[in-house]
């Protein structure tokens, strides 16, 4: 049968044989051969068995593409198959599956669609499957929803039919190794120098920090960044759901928490690791991202001697951030009444950074406040850096910019206590430069 016909788009043509030719590679080779072979004489197989199957007549397969078809036949058993290259990519964050025929991804903050393609439904299915057994974890009918954790530290979500209305859908947030650092946020106008000496000043400080933002904001980039500034002295356990945090000191214990096994059993959350750390003796604990009732848990490290603790909340500002914090409480089963919870999130957490991605794919630091009490059962939150956003010009950019309010912070005497003596004439109101 000749695969090339001038009647069907060439890309699914393309993805239909490379469909055939794998599952003949498949039903001829003895994938249990691997271990005695070796890993590099059993790929030169698997390269050599392509290449005399890309070359039968009867595939109808030009020769320009051959080596192109041989690649992608090793990438559907070693890689990322039809998504490889943009796995290879590294201005790629997220990649984003919407079915066999859209394929979606974000570069610097913007959605772009590819013109990649799956050879049908089925293809993205049993490509999903794959994905998620290396990883431990299975989709199926019974179970049709899957987060995992890919070999290269990315994380994966699946959804697949009959939840899926469209088809199997894909998401892959990218695990990057090279994290964006401070002074190249400063420079990129993420935040101004002023907010960046501040921001330093409080985690040496040891001042408790609560990142807050919507999805791909850029909250785990930023609290990657402030970790630096933790003296290599101190001892950090960091609690995350899937780890993404690359913390440089010396004395670091990362702990994951654990999905339920087939039978639903074996569950360890975040709550339960956090618990379980107030017996390492840590010094600060990082919370990757606070989700429900390890929030309470966290308040009380907070408040008892592990000061300088930092962690991440969904929220689209920061009294959105403070209300979150307020339902999480409720969620730990503790029957506090609203002023109470108030006066021990306001006792356990001063600095609060809010970060956006504006329509443009830029990150900025909207906003750094302090938290300094509750009065009349409500919050006092006073800004101390602010961006302002001032328009969008013709390019689609948006136009702004950092402000410092006048506040003056109480947490500055907290930080001259520790030798760190920032001059009071940085928070004068005014308009802060970027470059």
């Amino acid at each position: 049968m000749v695969a090339f016909s001038e009647t069907l788009d060439p890309s699914r043509q393309f993805q239909q044989l490379k469909t055939r030719l794998h599952r003949q590679i498949v039903d001829s080779i003895d994938m249990s051969k691997a271990g005695e072979l070796g890993d590099g004489e059993f790929r030169r197989q698997l390269e050599a068995l392509a290449l005399h199957l890309v070359a039968r007549p009867e595939n109808g397969l030009p020769v320009s593409d051959r080596p192109r078809m041989v690649q992608e036949l090793l990438d559907e058993i070693y890689g990322f198959g039809p998504i490889q290259e943009l796995m290879d990519d590294p201005t790629v964050s997220d990649v984003l599956v919407n079915g066999a025929d859209s394929v979606f991804v974000e570069r610097n903050g913007i959605l772009e669609r590819t013109d990649i393609r799956f050879a049908s439904d089925d293809h993205l299915l049993h490509y999903i499957q794959r994905l998620v057994g290396q990883a431990g974890r299975r989709i199926d009918e019974v179970s049709p929803m899957v987060d995992a954790k890919l070999a290269d530290g990315s994380r994966l979500h699946a959804v697949i039919p009959p939840l899926a209305l469209r088809g199997p859908t894909l998401s892959i947030r990218r695990f990057k190794s090279n994290i964006l650092e401070f002074e190249d946020m400063v420079k990129l106008g993420t935040l101004a120098p002023e907010m960046a000496d501040f921001l330093i000043h409080a985690v040496r400080s040891r001042l408790n920090v609560l990142l807050s933002g919507g999805t791909g904001a850029g909250k785990t980039t930023m609290l990657n960044n402030l970790s630096r500034f933790i003296p290599p002295t101190e001892r950090v356990i960091t609690i995350e759901e899937t780890s993404e945090l690359q913390l440089q000191q010396a004395d670091v214990v990362g702990l994951e928490t654990r999905m339920p096994n087939v039978e639903g059993k074996g569950v360890v959350t975040q709550r339960d690791l956090l618990r379980n750390s107030l017996r390492m003796r840590p010094d600060r604990i990082i919370v990757g991202e606070a989700r429900g009732g390890e929030v309470l848990d966290m308040l009380q490290a907070m408040n008892t001697g592990h000061d300088g603790s930092m962690s991440t909340v969904h929220a689209n500002d920061t009294r959105d951030a403070l209300h979150r914090l307020e339902l999480m409480v409720a969620l730990s089963g503790a029957e506090l009444p609203t002023s109470v919870a108030r006066q021990y999130i306001a006792a356990a957490v001063q600095i609060f950074v809010h970060v956006a991605r504006l329509s443009s794919g830029e990150r900025k630091i909207m906003r750094i406040s302090e938290l300094t009490g509750v009065t009349n059962g409500e919050f006092n939150l006073e800004d101390i850096f602010v961006f302002r956003m001032a328009g969008v010009d013709a390019t689609g950019k948006v136009m702004g910019s950092f402000y410092a309010t006048g506040y003056e912070p109480q947490c500055l005497r907290r930080m001259a206590s520790k030798g760190f003596d920032l001059n009071a004439r940085l928070f004068a109101a005014r308009e802060l430069k970027t470059s």
